[in-house]
């Protein structure tokens, strides 16, 4: 396996555990930095997980800066 795609496998790993955990959570509701520490993820990492929640309408972004599950709210 190349580098690529260990990086690649990595990446949606990461993508399944935040989205689990918010998806258990409902109302979680964390900033950057708190995604960060939660996690352990370094700066690029952690850019990169929430540009692809982001993009997979998994998490949105409120006016306070908060990452939190997209969809309708009940």
């Amino acid at each position: 396996m190349n580098i690529m795609s260990t990086n690649q496998q990595t990446s949606t790993d990461w993508v399944h555990l935040v989205e689990a955990e918010y998806h258990e959570m409902p109302g979680l509701r964390l900033t950057r930095p708190q995604i960060r520490r939660l996690w352990g993820l370094d700066e690029q990492t952690c850019e990169l997980l929430l540009e692809q929640l982001l993009a997979a309408h998994v998490l949105r972004r409120t006016a306070g800066d908060a990452y939190v599950l997209d969809g309708p709210t009940c």
